[in-house]
């Protein structure tokens, strides 16, 4: 059985403070990885919290994409979740790895739909 979804997760390091502080920054950023990775974007819900940090969220048709940051730790968690074969979540992930300044990332990705479950890690 070819897999249902592709689950990337990916830790960024080394960001630039200032970006993960911006929530317009973030939306513009995750809008801008998801189309550059052929998806087609729905809605986005975004928050900054006090003193420091953004959580948001980009629904799009074929599933969905999420940041998390702590600048005060130059360190952002993403969630790329991706359904079909169409969309590639590592063009997103190279989108927000230079919309985010980020020194380097490591990620790993989860086939999804699949009985024995396939995990690969890398680099980035």
């Amino acid at each position: 059985m070819e897999a249902l979804g592709r689950h990337v997760l990916v830790d960024f390091y080394g960001c630039s403070p200032a970006l993960l502080d911006d929530a317009g920054h973030l939306e513009r950023a995750l809008t801008e990885a998801a189309l550059a990775a052929g998806a087609t974007v729905l809605n986005a819900t975004f928050h900054r919290f006090s003193p420091c940090g953004v959580t948001g969220v980009l629904a799009i048709q074929e599933s969905h994409l999420a940041i998390h940051t702590w600048p005060e730790h130059a360190f952002a968690a993403v969630d790329l979740f991706t359904c079909g074969q169409t969309i590639d979540p590592w063009q997103a992930c190279a989108r927000l790895k230079q919309a985010l300044g980020a020194a380097y990332g490591k990620a790993v990705e989860l086939e999804r739909g699949q009985p024995d479950l396939q995990v690969r890690q890398r680099v980035i």
